[in-house]
């Protein structure tokens, strides 16, 4: 069962609790611009990620995306199992942004076992955790970041991401990621650009100043 492996509390289990996870769990593969989980939808499950690179994000009232976190190879998001929280009360959408195979396990297994494993109930709220000081960190970068300066650090993020100085990104990816207008995003790396910091073509972006954006950043 290679999906062992990749579930951090499965070693804490009876035998009995992984049996039951074992029969239900679902592995799919999926393309890169799924849409695969939506909260005003049905409950996807526990997500496992085995590879690739999924998005999660929030929309605001208007429609503006602004992303929350991403998951790679091992990660897993709890934010796809919106009906074990009630409380939540925003929309939490997860896309995948590179062709992804993952695990899911159903929701009502997953809240079954929080009940039952004070193993998966300590680790469902170290994930809770971990997803608020996410939020938390989003919040701090809005409020007291220059946009400037978070579209800099953006930009080394996902040089370092795709271990590549090329991005193939467009304007209103990057304002999807940053929950802003793309004409901000436009403006702003036309100013990166006269500066020397960046050159841009149709759908990609070039860092040619990485020490500039650096200090802009404030690294």
């Amino acid at each position: 069962m290679e999906f062992a492996e990749y579930i951090p509390f499965w070693d804490k289990l009876t035998p009995q609790q992984q049996q039951r996870i074992a029969q239900v769990i679902e592995f799919r593969k999926v393309k890169a611009g799924t849409h695969i989980h939506d909260s005003s939808a049905d409950c996807l499950g526990l997500v496992i990620v085995r590879s690739g690179q999924l998005r999660a994000y929030i929309l605001s009232e208007d429609g503006r995306e602004i992303t929350i976190s991403r998951l790679f190879e091992y990660d897993v998001s709890l934010l796809s199992a919106s009906c074990v929280m009630p409380d939540l009360q925003f929309n939490v959408m997860i896309e995948v942004e590179k062709d992804s195979e993952f695990w899911s396990i159903p929701a009502c297994l997953f809240k079954n076992l929080v009940d039952e494993s004070i193993a998966v109930s300590n680790y469902a709220g170290s994930l809770l955790s971990s997803n608020f000081s996410e939020l938390m960190w989003l919040m701090e970068q809005i409020m007291w970041k220059s946009m400037d300066k978070r579209l800099a650090a953006f930009l080394l993020g996902e040089m370092r991401l795709e271990d590549t100085d090329t991005l193939k990104i467009t304007h209103e990816k990057i304002a999807n990621h940053m929950g802003t207008a793309r004409e901000v995003i436009t403006r702003m790396l036309r100013y990166f650009q006269s500066e020397g910091m960046v050159t841009m073509t149709r759908g990609t972006i070039t860092i040619t100043n990485e020490k500039a954006l650096a200090k802009l950043a404030g690294e």
